[in-house]
This record gives C-alpha cells, sequence and structure tokens, in this order.
C-alpha cells in the first residue's frame, strides 16, 4: 500500500503486548533517550519571543580556527520553546536582500543570545513581514528590563549535605 498525501498523523510505531516484553523495550528505549536530551539542553537560555530583535553569538569553525560570528536581526518565528529542540528563525536585510537564518537554541555552536530590543506583537510567525520593506516592516518597541532579560541564572551546583559530608569524614579518617 503507497501512502499518499499528508502521513503526519499516522502513529510512528505501534505497542504490541507480548508479556509486556515489548512495552519494556520501548519505554525502556524512551527513558535513554529523554536522558540523552536533557544532557544536551542547556542549563539556561534567554526567554527569546516573536518581535524581539537580538544578537546571536555564533561559533564558526574554518579550517583549525574557531571565530565568534554575530547575526542580528528580527526573530520571526519560535518553534518548541521549551524543548529541547527550541528554535528561532531571525530575519535581516543584508544589502537590500532579506535573509532568514535558523538556530537551535540548545546548540552547542550558538554561544549566546542577547536581546536588544522588544516589538509588540500578536502572533508567533511574523511571515507578513517578508513581504514587507521600509517603514511598513516597522515593529512597534516596548519598554523591558534589558539587563534583566539577558542576565542568566548560573547552573545549580550540587552541594554536599551535611549527612553525606559526616558519612564521608569517618571512612577517610579509617584509611
Amino acid at each position: 500500500m503507497q501512502l499518499r498525501g499528508r502521513t503526519s498523523g499516522l502513529p510512528k510505531y505501534k505497542i504490541v503486548p507480548n508479556n509486556g516484553t515489548n512495552e519494556e523495550l520501548i519505554y525502556m528505549s524512551f527513558a535513554l533517550i529523554q536522558k540523552v536530551n536533557d544532557e544536551q539542553r542547556k542549563a539556561a537560555v534567554v526567554d527569546v519571543k516573536s518581535g524581539d530583535t537580538v544578537r546571536v553569538h555564533q561559533k564558526i569553525k574554518e579550517g583549525n580556527k574557531e571565530r565568534i560570528q554575530i547575526f542580528e536581526g528580527v526573530v520571526i518565528r519560535v518553534d518548541r520553546a521549551k524543548s529541547h529542540t527550541a528554535r528561532i528563525t531571525v530575519r535581516k536585510i543584508a544589502s537590500g536582500i532579506g535573509v532568514e537564518k535558523s538556530f537551535l537554541i540548545h546548540s552547542p555552536l550558538v554561544e549566546k543570545i542577547e536581546i536588544t530590543r522588544r516589538s509588540k506583537v500578536r502572533r508567533n510567525f511574523l511571515s507578513y513581514l517578508r513581504n514587507r520593506s521600509g517603514k511598513s516592516a516597522r515593529l512597534k518597541a516596548v519598554k523591558f528590563d534589558r539587563e534583566g532579560v539577558n542576565t542568566l541564572a548560573e547552573a545549580p551546583v550540587e552541594t554536599e549535605t551535611k549527612a553525606e559530608a559526616e558519612a564521608e569524614a569517618p571512612s577517610a579518617e579509617e584509611k
């Protein structure tokens, strides 16, 4: 049977109970995938919204050299903001030509994202900006706390509890 048209609504796999082994196998592989995904996520990222003007600092590797390239433009799309595959699409005008670039927020190649301007928009996907140029492409700015938004919370540092420290102390003295 050949599928035509949209197939996105079809299930990717089917769980068939067979004495519980298949269900356990699928659950274990999902847990493993979740663990890997959580390790790839950054501890803290900037809360970027559509309409923000951002500066994305991206690592570029040329041969054996690495440098940071800055791409500044308007965020026209935010996809899966809470996921480990969160992505933003940034648009800028370079030499009179519109350039769009997508960035995975949790990618190790994205050094940092800083918000320079925040605008009032009423939708998530600003595709209408592609058809506009000049004054009609402007967005109304909104006041915001620039330092507060761009300051990231530090990654939580694992500290030992007193019970763990006391449990380790006698074992160190015995040796």
